[in-house]
């Protein structure tokens, strides 16, 4: 695919655009684990039965999942800053919605809203690369991909004291004001990309692949209420397989196709894309286990009878840690390429659930648990968008890396299917109340593990090439980067040299 491009404004791209692009990404994790500390209360909140509660929250996966590639790719062709703008304005519009009613359609519409500002990830990614000069990429991005870990650990503490001493409502405004905050930042700080695709927009392949995620994160985030075995969820599983196998016969054929699957099929795009399913499973586990462990009553033989803000705090370090882990990232990567780091942080996230095996019995213990956690996950989350933008040219960094966000989504929901699974299964009854077990967390950490064994198999196999990914980051365009090794081969023609301004002369010197 060709591009249009100007040169890359490293000069007009202030010191405050990186924080403020974080800040975005943060904002939007927040708002994603906004409803964690109330998610039991929910039933009640809303007057509905439980399984219609639970699409408050299904209905931000299926919005997210969509919009993610989908944004990518307008903000490739028409502006990344525009389309992150778009997003934010999207969620702030969503938060209002659900802060104004008890109305179960209503919350669903507004957490649907919400969903859409999941695409500012890929978007401030894409920034970053057009904006930034190279030796302030690598640590750019890396905190802009630890983002929404930082924002997720960050969130619950604050939000489990906001739900605990005011109106649960409250949350919503809380997530619309620091949207709107990002938005006029954003507008203030961030220069627009330079860095255009041609083409238009695929409209029938983004219908394609919306309709294809749906039905397939449909059954994944609902089967465990409907039944794995289910007519409903076996179904939607074939119908999901079918729409994305004619999708992507359908994207092979056009011109200007939303997701450039020939590009997606390069091993090194590819192998990333799978590791960060193995990734995403990893992260949510640590984020679905230790709450409700520390939350359980004493009672019960193995809970930490802690509050919901004490186990927000100690969930906590999870996300600082993926902060401070950044600039470590880009010192590491810098040195040995980010396929070595992602190596590190998988061995790292697999000796933090190994560890936490015997880690359970206090709640200092779980805080250990989190920092080790924190440390692997964010050198393998920041070592993702460096992986996939070296290995796709500049016009299609908004569309990749949104896929990729998409991909740790993906494997987001299915810890959270297979994990909320062995949770119930493993359940004892306490007081007339299912309780999650000891067991069921120690299996669930055991289930963490083997995803990462998986994830660390895939990224032994990436190439490591470095110098080629370095030569992608430094070019602003395919253009630049042809024209870069078209200068190296000249260089190497026989008969010719240059003198010591640079300039090719005869090889008789004349």
């Amino acid at each position: 695919m060709t591009q249009t491009t100007t040169a890359r404004p490293t000069d007009r791209a202030s010191g405050a655009v990186v924080p403020v692009l974080a800040f975005a990404g943060i904002v939007v994790a927040v708002m994603q684990t906004l409803l964690v500390p109330v998610v039991k209360d929910l039933p009640r909140l809303l007057d509905t039965s439980p399984s219609d509660a639970t699409w408050v929250l299904t209905s931000t996966l299926l919005s997210g999942a969509v919009a993610t590639p989908i944004m990518g790719r307008l903000g490739d062709l028409y502006g990344k800053r525009r389309m992150l703008v778009t997003s934010l304005a999207v969620m702030v519009a969503g938060a209002l919605v659900s802060a104004s009613t008890s109305d179960l359609l209503l919350m669903i519409a507004g957490r649907t809203l919400q969903g859409f500002a999941m695409g500012a990830i890929p978007l401030g990614i894409g920034l970053m690369r057009d904006l930034l000069p190279h030796e302030r990429l690598g640590s750019a991005m890396a905190l802009m991909s630890s983002s929404i870990g930082v924002g997720g650990g960050l969130a619950l503490p604050a939000a489990a004291l906001v739900a605990q001493h005011a109106d649960w409502h409250a949350l919503y405004l809380g997530a619309a004001g620091l949207g709107a905050l990002a938005i006029a930042l954003t507008l203030l700080v961030v220069p627009e990309s330079p860095v255009r695709a041609k083409g238009a927009f695929d409209l029938p392949g983004a219908l394609g692949l919306s309709a294809g995620l749906v039905l397939f994160l449909l059954p994944v985030s609902k089967g465990g209420d409907w039944g794995w075995t289910a007519g409903t969820t076996l179904g939607l599983f074939g119908a999901a397989a079918a729409v994305l196998l004619l999708w992507g016969l359908m994207e092979l054929h056009v011109p200007a196709p939303l997701v450039d699957l020939r590009t997606t099929a390069r091993r090194e795009v590819l192998l990333t894309n799978l590791a960060s399913i193995m990734v995403g499973v990893s992260f949510f586990v640590v984020s679905l286990v230790l709450p409700q462990l520390l939350q359980l009553p004493a009672e019960t033989g193995h809970g930490l009878g802690q509050s919901m803000v004490v186990a927000g705090l100690c969930v906590a370090p999870l996300g600082l840690t993926m902060m401070f882990t950044a600039p470590v990232y880009a010192r590491l990567s810098a040195r040995y390429g980010p396929k070595a780091t992602l190596v590190l942080g998988l061995l790292i996230i697999a000796a933090g659930y190994g560890g936490g095996l015997g880690l359970m019995d206090a709640a200092w213990q779980t805080v250990v648990t989190s920092v080790v956690l924190g440390t692997g996950i964010g050198l393998a989350y920041s070592s993702l968008p460096a992986l996939i933008t070296g290995a796709v040219p500049a016009s299609e960094t908004g569309a990749a890396n949104g896929l990729n966000t998409l991909m740790r989504s993906i494997g987001t929901s299915v810890s959270s299917a297979v994990i909320g699974m062995v949770l119930a299964g493993t359940a004892d009854t306490v007081g007339g109340t299912e309780v999650p077990t000891l067991h069921g967390f120690r299996v669930s950490f055991l289930i963490a593990t083997a995803a990462v064994a998986v994830g660390l198999l895939l990224a032994l196999f990436l190439p490591g090439g470095r110098p080629s990914s370095r030569l992608r980051l430094r070019a602003s365009s395919e253009e630049e980067a042809h024209l870069e090794r078209a200068e190296t081969a000249l260089r190497g023609l026989p008969g010719r040299g240059r003198d010591t301004a640079g300039a090719p002369v005869p090889a008789d010197g004349g």
